[in-house]
């Protein structure tokens, strides 16, 4: 067996709709109300789909210990750099560490690292 790529992520969160604007208006992903129900978002994030979950209201198949603030996600941003910090000093996002050099998937990259609401760690970088 080969796997091909990741098709979505999910993670469990406190508040869904504080999360849900955390992604939708600070990194711009959209809502799939569609695919959506009450206690689960579905966003659009590149060809894959990020899945938030109220932590309170898991559906049956879930992790065996399932909690907030426990992923750590790197999300590839094709906006510069400087841009990208620009942003996020216009939402009062604090960047934890960087900007700084690290490697990905597809090599050498520009990295800065935050939280979201829930202190999932988020890098978000750039080729």
């Amino acid at each position: 067996m080969k796997i091909k790529r990741f098709d979505h992520i999910v993670i469990s969160v406190t508040n869904l709709t504080k999360a849900v604007n955390f992604y939708h208006e600070v990194f711009d992903l959209p809502v799939l109300e569609e695919l959506s129900t009450a206690d689960r978002k579905v966003m659009r994030c590149g060809h894959q789909l990020l899945y938030l979950q109220q932590l309170d209201a898991l559906s049956e198949l879930t992790p065996k210990t399932p909690t907030s603030g426990s992923a750590d996600l790197c999300l590839v941003a094709s906006d510069p750099l400087e841009n990208i910090l620009n942003h996020l000093k216009s939402y009062f996002i604090e960047i934890i560490a960087g900007p700084k050099e690290a490697v990905g998937a597809n090599g050498k990259m520009h990295v800065i690292y935050l939280n979201d609401p829930d202190g999932n760690l988020i890098e978000l970088a750039v080729y």
